[in-house]
């Protein structure tokens, strides 16, 4: 006898669900270039970008979040660690990010097109609130008291004058993409996979928060707001769900092999004529049918 259970159908990836490779290289590479444009043209606002870093430090302490400091502290106790901060903040942060888009692509092309347009919309809000709030990060901050990591132990991604970088807007703290990124790189594996390790891939963020607060790139509140948009983005949209894969699985027979059977038809109910009433009715008509 065999009996049918529903299991998730994560063996084989739905190949129909996969996009062409080369669209989305030049999807990919093209939102790339236009995010690092807009924050280009973000930059030039320097006093509201220092009048911004103050009234968030300030929030932060009215509300008390727990000062940057408290970390920064704990990385100078070893030269090494701020060196490997710095190493996971400089390297770490767009590699993984197509490692995870690249993975997904293969593996699971649904969940693939549910993170790409995650992570598009995540940066494009981030892109907007580069423009709408330019933010200078702690470690320009006077008054945070924090020491520029990058510049001091290295290595750092900015150049020695922030007023001047063209390679990076140094005023686009708020929110952090960073933090930003790492959290949807987590959710994405979750949601994609069944390991019973697969929580682990939460410490991805984690670290990625301890770096970029303790390295002085970032505030508390950055990655607030970057977790607000990403709930928000992962509330409208919803990764499509396929039906389960039906799979037939053996029944012991009472003899003790598995009997293939068919699962019962509903069939239509047939009236089979009495022969008496039949004869009675073509004796009175006759004949006639």
């Amino acid at each position: 006898m065999m009996y049918a259970r529903s299991e998730p159908a994560e063996r084989e990836p739905d190949t129909s669900a996969r996009p062409p490779l080369v669209r989305e290289l030049l999807l990919v590479v093209g939102l790339f270039a236009i995010y690092k444009l807009g924050r280009q043209a973000a930059s030039g606002h320097l006093e509201e970008a220092y009048r911004n870093a103050g009234h968030v430090w300030d929030f932060e302490r009215a509300v008390h979040l727990p000062g940057e400091g408290a970390v920064q502290g704990a990385l100078l106790h070893s030269e090494t660690l701020v060196h490997l901060a710095n190493t996971y903040y400089a390297i770490v942060h767009f590699p993984a990010t197509l490692l995870f888009l690249a993975w997904l692509y293969w593996r699971r092309p649904l969940h693939y097109v549910w993170s790409r347009r995650i992570l598009a919309v995540l940066t494009g809000a981030a892109l907007a609130l580069h423009l709408l709030f330019p933010l200078a990060p702690p470690r320009m901050l006077a008054a945070a008291g924090l020491v520029d990591t990058g510049q001091v132990y290295g290595p750092t991604v900015y150049g020695d004058t922030p007023a001047t970088d063209s390679m990076a807007n140094q005023f686009a703290a708020m929110p952090s993409l960073h933090f930003g990124w790492a959290l949807m790189v987590a959710v994405g594996l979750i949601v994609a996979t069944r390991s019973r390790w697969r929580w682990l891939w939460l410490l991805h963020p984690l670290v990625t928060l301890l770096v970029i607060v303790g390295t002085a790139n970032h505030y508390w509140l950055d990655s607030i707001v970057v977790s607000a948009l990403l709930a928000v983005a992962l509330a409208a949209l919803r990764l499509e769900r396929t039906a389960p894969v039906r799979v037939l699985t053996p029944w012991p027979s009472g003899a003790g092999a598995a009997e293939p059977t068919v699962a019962p038809t509903a069939l239509p109910m047939t009236r089979i004529p009495d022969p008496a009433v039949s004869e009675a009715y073509a004796s009175s008509s006759g004949g006639r049918p």
